[in-house]
């Protein structure tokens, strides 16, 4: 099929008072959306603002409640995410949608209208993604399995397949959210080439910066409705944070504190998988004190994500030691971690925070089915009335917006499994939290509440890790910085006055 192709700067897309309603929750409500020809439309909004939602409806995979879309100025109605390919529309998911059984190779043919029954030419298919990869950047080993790939790799993968099929426009949801800053840059340069050709992009992210940088025109979501289409160019970063959250949002000036208290958890010598640069610990020794934040700075993949499992009970080290509340640990496993009054923020909330198809009010009192005041004592009968109770209140204290604490965990925004995440470990008033990339993904507000909330556990007397590929979250809240590369830490620096030179150089290894 032929993609028709809008000239530049004409209408390519339009969505007219679409409305999506799930019982008689308003995913959507009456949004409007245009969207021309060799741009990048941002939409922007906190989480739960509908914003998926309305990129599902367009793509297929919901059907509005009522309203009408429009390509190329003519009536659609998309039943199904192939009539959208057909249309000229890809998506690339937050979540991958790549089968991980298959090579990057049959990934990106699935569904190849050239293909006549099990017949394809495999080499012509071949040459035309080899041409399509060298065009525009994506490099792909096309024999590589999808489960072999890095995260970067599979999105690259995941646009290749969507140009491949013929998109005109291309919605990217969240495309940097689990990227290192090198790949997000990457796809920058992809997005440019798009747009050089006349395609258009409609592009999901919370990060300002990010919004600022590639965007055209901006939407600005909020509860589910478009309050207000921009020019890029005609409003500030501040403005469109303002606009999103619907209430000004002012400066952030945490306080730097020095504590002097006793020490929650001590590393001396610790490594693990010593060989590996990316995926070891190299004799890192550090000490995180009671009422203080210690940030973890460094480019992803040199070694954080060890630390933070080892401080978890997750792995156990190969040499050297860990002690947590002034005893040596001898035995790693989480549970036993739980125990110590170690609270975490895993840095993947969908594998290792929540289980998805239990409750809210179930995630909330996962560890504490063995207490008296929820279960028998022996955790073999729960007091549901007692755990429904204490869901609504944590609901309410941490504004965990969803339609019921029944509702299970997987349907909530990223925002809000993260809320019901950090409140389950704040609740437990722990000695030590260890939290991985505790606002990657959530919007500008959501953030903010993440921050204050790690602040006050701070306050209270709690020893924070904070492990972030965020270089402005470490600067933000960090009252110590210490940056790992590699698998060693190379250096400590204030959290009140960083030197951001010197931290910038023990980044890359120097």
């Amino acid at each position: 099929m032929t993609v028709e192709r809008a000239p530049a700067g004409g209408e390519i897309l339009r969505m007219e008072h679409i409305t999506k309603r799930f019982g008689a929750v308003y995913a959507n409500k009456d949004v409007n959306l245009d969207v021309r020809a060799g741009e990048v439309h941002t939409l922007l909004g906190e989480n739960g603002a509908g914003k998926s939602t309305l990129m599902n409806v367009l793509f297929g995979l919901y059907q509005p409640t009522s309203g009408d879309i429009y390509v190329h100025g003519k009536k659609v109605k998309i039943e199904s995410p192939a009539q959208a390919v057909k249309l000229g529309i890809g998506m690339v998911h937050q979540h991958f949608m790549l089968v991980e059984a298959m090579t990057v190779f049959e990934n990106i043919i699935l569904g190849d209208e050239h293909s006549r029954g099990i017949f394809i030419d495999r080499n012509a298919r071949r040459k035309e993604i080899q041409e399509l990869s060298e065009k525009y950047g994506l490099e792909a080993d096309l024999d590589m399995p999808i489960t072999e790939l890095s995260v970067g790799a599979q999105q690259r993968v995941e646009i290749l397949k969507a140009l491949y099929h013929g998109c005109e426009i291309l919605v990217l949801d969240e495309p940097t959210a689990a990227l290192t800053d090198t790949e997000a840059e990457g796809l920058f340069e992809v997005m440019d080439k798009l747009k050089s050709e006349g395609k258009s992009i409609i592009f999901i992210s919370h990060k300002m910066r990010e919004v600022l940088k590639v965007s055209d025109r901006v939407t600005i979501l909020r509860a589910g409705q478009s309050v207000e289409t921009d020019s890029i160019g005609d409003v500030s970063g501040e403005v469109l944070a303002n606009r999103m959250i619907g209430r000004e949002l002012k400066p952030s000036h945490y306080e730097k504190v020095q504590s002097e208290k006793e020490n929650v958890a001590i590393l001396t010598g610790v490594s693990y998988h010593r060989s590996s640069k990316h995926n070891g610990l190299n004799d890192v020794s550090l000490r995180v004190r009671r009422g203080e934040i210690v940030g973890i700075a460094g480019v992803d993949g040199n070694g954080q994500s060890q630390l933070a499992e080892v401080l978890t009970g997750n792995i156990s080290p190969e040499e050297g030691s860990v002690d947590l509340m002034g005893s040596k640990v001898v035995t790693y496993d989480p549970n036993g971690f739980i125990l110590k009054n170690v609270a975490h923020i895993p840095e993947d909330r969908n594998k290792a925070g929540l289980i998805g198809n239990m409750s809210v009010e179930d995630n909330l009192v996962l560890k504490l089915t063995k207490d008296s005041r929820f279960s028998d004592g022996k955790g073999f009968r729960l007091k549901w009335k007692a755990v429904h109770d204490y869901a609504l209140a944590l609901q309410k204290k941490y504004d965990i917006r969803c339609s019921s604490v029944k509702e299970e965990a997987r349907n909530l925004s990223g925002g809000n499994q993260q809320k019901v995440i950090l409140a389950r470990e704040l609740e437990a008033s722990p000695d030590l939290m260890v939290a991985v990339h505790p606002t990657r993904g959530l919007d500008i507000g959501a953030a903010r509440f993440i921050h204050d909330s790690i602040i006050a556990e701070r306050d209270r007397g709690c020893g924070v890790l904070l492990i972030s590929a965020d270089f402005d979250e470490i600067l933000e809240i960090s009252d110590r910085i210490l940056v790992m590369f590699e698998g060693q830490i190379m250096g400590e620096f204030s959290g009140l006055h960083p030197d951001i030179q010197a931290i910038s150089v023990a980044m890359a290894g120097k």
